[in-house]
């Protein structure tokens, strides 16, 4: 693809009638003196692919398997022998997500400024530590320590890897990747049940309990694949050592034709900060990741004990999760691809929360345990699916690299938060039907179908009004009946497109 092209496809995304600029100069092109032609785009995204997409899915896995092992470990009596009543280990579970939510922000901040194998590598190194020294634990405070250290290191990997993601892959093309991504949590979930019943025969060895090992073995793995990232992951793609320059370039000049215009780099500024906080979109794509992450915590926490207490024994409990994360899995993937193909993730949003609100109906009213198994199937179906789907429906509709870091980073930081309240809701008074857990799950589903929903309609809101030119901007030397000065002033299409970003008249945002 020339230049040129990439030019012209980007100036075709505006309406002509708003602004009268065909072909963009030459300046404006990303590096214009390097002939980016012979790229194959299908050999090098398919290299792409597999540079990012499975060392990330790894890094996910363990973060996802090892923040959720402690529901594991108290099966095999890890409660009972560091002295511990129900209160307590709640309280120790609640402990994880403030660290975890409110660091996620200057997490991603930190991310941009520094290299994404360099801070990645070092968090996951920190989390790796903490967890193996769960093994050690012999008393309440201990716990609590260490739970907060784990919610510390492990808050900067999912919002920073959801944001490196997007800054490689167009709009149509994240879904797909961010669902393979994200299928490592339900694999995670599924490992846990089988790593956990086999690590817990090693009861007795060096004088640890079973429950102990599968801390300490999970997190010397953690810290060996912590090492090999530092080289292993790659940087941005204007920097990425896998790359030739030519190559970078074509990426770059791709993203920017997608409307990513500062995939060439971008400097820090205050503003793009407060840019987020200021936008709708923040704020409704807030409420739609408090819609899933209550969920998902709340999720992969108890599973193993809602099984158990359907009259199943601690083993068989494990085991019997193994086949609702593999669905999960199946279900995450499929919608990530189906996503990127009919451009339309709104109304899958509305259809897997709606999936989940039926589920947790199910759960309330069930008396019968095959019934609600059954329900928990639909739980996973719903639960895991929406989360890549709508990482890729928010990140597509932010631009600015600044900005979409940050909104991003509040939008899981606040969908984490609710982590602390779900991690409480499945009390063991309320066993073995858990309904007041189950309906505080369900209010959070429909929060996140409603917020879906408001999103929706505000998007195309603002594309109609694009349309008919409400959001013009004056471009000095273009004779533009619609544009009006309340809109701003700008040199260029280009000045007023790298100004603006999603604001900018011409951003189409995707429904």
């Amino acid at each position: 693809m020339s230049a040129e092209s990439i030019s012209r496809n980007s100036e075709e995304l505006k309406d002509p009638e708003a602004v009268a600029v065909r072909d963009a100069p030459a300046e404006n092109i990303y590096r214009p003196e390097i002939d980016t032609s012979g790229v194959d785009e299908r050999k090098l995204m398919r290299r792409i692919d597999w540079h990012v997409v499975p060392w990330l899915s790894v890094l996910y896995l363990l973060n996802f398997l090892d923040r959720g092992s402690i529901g594991n470990a108290k099966l095999y009596g890890m409660a009972t022998d560091i002295g511990i009543t129900d209160k307590q280990y709640l309280i120790a579970l609640t402990v994880f997500f403030f660290p975890y939510s409110l660091l996620e922000p200057p997490s991603n901040v930190a991310l941009k400024k520094l290299r994404p194998s360099m801070w990645l590598s070092f968090i996951m190194l920190v989390w790796g530590i903490a967890m193996t020294f769960h093994g050690f634990i012999t008393n309440y405070a201990g716990l609590i320590g260490l739970r907060f250290l784990l919610g510390l290191a492990e808050a900067g990997l999912y919002p920073g890897v959801v944001f490196y993601m997007s800054c490689w892959y167009k709009r149509n093309e994240l879904g797909t990747r961010v669902g393979v991504f994200f299928s490592s949590a339900t694999i995670a979930g599924a490992f846990s049940g089988l790593l956990a019943a086999a690590i817990a025969n090693m009861d007795g060895v060096g004088g640890k309990p079973g429950w102990a090992w599968i801390f300490i073995l999970e997190g010397l793995f953690t810290v060996l694949c912590a090492i090999a990232s530092f080289f292993i992951l790659s940087d941005f793609p204007d920097t990425a050592k896998f790359l030739n320059e030519t190559e970078r370039v074509w990426v770059v000049r791709k993203l920017q034709a997608d409307m990513k215009f500062s995939a060439g780099g971008e400097s820090f500024k205050a503003k793009y900060v407060w840019q987020s906080l200021a936008d709708w979109k923040t704020w409704l794509a807030m409420g739609i990741y408090m819609g899933f992450d209550g969920p998902l915590f709340a999720f992969s926490l108890f599973t193993p004990t809602i099984i158990n207490q359907l009259g199943y024994k601690a083993t068989a409990a494990n085991l019997l999760s193994v086949p609702v994360y593999a669905w999960g899995c199946i279900m995450t993937v499929v919608i990530g691809f189906w996503g990127d193909r009919v451009k339309c993730r709104a109304w899958l949003n509305l259809g897997l929360f709606g999936s989940g609100l039926i589920g947790y109906i199910i759960l309330i009213c069930s008396k019968n345990p095959s019934l609600s198994y059954f329900a928990v199937y639909l739980a996973a179906s719903s639960i895991y699916p929406t989360i890549p789907n709508s990482v890729a429906w928010v990140s597509s509709n932010v631009e600015g690299s600044y900005k979409r870091s940050a909104t991003l980073a509040m939008a899981i930081g606040w969908g984490n938060l609710n982590g602390a309240v779900t991690s409480n809701v499945y009390r063991a008074v309320d066993k073995p039907w858990y309904r007041l857990g189950h309906g505080i799950v369900l209010a959070y589903i429909a929060i996140g179908w409603f917020s879906s929903l408001v999103f929706y309609l505000y998007l195309r809101r603002q594309n109609a009004a694009r349309e008919r030119g409400d959001h013009d901007e004056v471009i000095e030397g273009v004779d533009n009946k619609r544009a009006n000065e309340k809109n701003g002033r700008f040199e260029s299409v280009e000045a007023a497109r790298m100004e603006k970003g999603d604001k900018w008249s011409g951003f189409k945002y995707s429904l």
